[in-house]
């Protein structure tokens, strides 16, 4: 019992340690002689060796069964979404405010626009090419150089009053707004039987005794490019893989008579064959809906 209680100096501790280390009696180091350290050296070398080797032939088999041009897992996008630019969200969605008299207020909005539209300058299409046929543009090569295939243009021009280059402030200022919609891109995708897809932009159906007089009357509204439609040149769309240069087609919606000094709901839907706008899990497929108020 003395023994177990007897107290051990910290020279005799390091001592202990030191002997540990290395034991010149049996050769040993860290308990183990060198040949026994070896041997576990090459035991576990040649187990990481077989496991690296395992899972790169299965990364490898997994390779092998990938399309890199098409995703595997789609079937959850049935019909695309839409987005809207200016896209000023607030705490219950899309909500835009702003005063006519005061240019402050409605700057950021107008910048906005033309940051995104510069995307679409003739200078960053240079590698797309011009599509007139107003039909779908099937490509079952890759006829396009680094075995890529074609994308069409759209330059920010084709929405001419609302291009932001006739009219810089996107008719914020007159108290008639641009607004840009977009559909997202779902590869292979064709969005219509024969007919282009549209935008129609309208007020937002509500009880009539929660309605002004004022805003009574249907929207009125300016589709660019005309008719409000997406080009079915611009479809299937292939992957961002195939066509690297692509980009969204657009349509822009001047708002004339949004009634001045109240809020007023606008919903913008994807009219064609294939697009639906009744999800109620999704409020933004197929259609947009935001909140707009213009002030004067």
């Amino acid at each position: 019992m003395a023994a177990l209680q007897e107290k051990k100096s910290c020279s005799q501790r390091m001592a202990e340690f030191q002997h540990y280390c290395w034991n010149p009696d049996t050769g040993q180091m860290l308990g183990r002689t060198p040949a026994r350290w070896l041997w576990i050296s090459l035991y576990y070398l040649a187990f990481y060796v077989v496991m690296t080797g395992l899972f790169a032939l299965c990364i490898y088999s997994l390779m092998q069964t990938i399309d890199p041009y098409t995703p595997d897992y789609q079937d959850q996008l049935k019909s695309p979404g839409v987005t809207l630019r200016p896209d000023v969200y607030g705490e219950r969605g899309l909500e835009i405010s702003y005063n006519v008299s005061d240019n402050s207020s409605w700057a950021g909005l107008t910048h906005a626009l033309h940051s995104f539209l510069e995307g679409y300058t003739p200078a960053s299409q240079q590698e797309s090419i011009n599509c007139t046929s107003q039909r779908y543009f099937f490509q079952n090569s890759f006829q396009a150089p680094n075995h890529t295939k074609f994308s069409c243009k759209f330059t920010a021009d084709m929405l001419q009053n609302c291009s932001g280059l006739e009219d810089p402030s996107f008719g914020f200022e007159e108290g008639q707004p641009c607004f840009i919609i977009k559909m997202n891109r779902i590869v292979k995708f064709l969005p219509s039987n024969d007919t282009a897809p549209r935008v129609d932009c309208a007020f937002q159906d509500e009880p009539r005794e929660h309605r002004s007089q004022m805003d009574t009357r249907p929207l009125q509204v300016e589709y660019y490019p005309t008719n409000g439609t997406f080009s079915l040149h611009y479809f299937p769309y292939y992957g961002k893989k195939a066509q690297p240069h692509y980009s969204n087609p657009l349509v822009a919606a001047k708002l004339l008579n949004v009634p001045k000094n109240q809020q007023v709901i606008i919903v913008c839907k994807i009219l064609a064959d294939h697009v639906s706008f009744d999800n109620p899990h999704d409020p933004y497929e197929g259609k947009v809906e935001f909140k707009l108020t213009i002030q004067k």
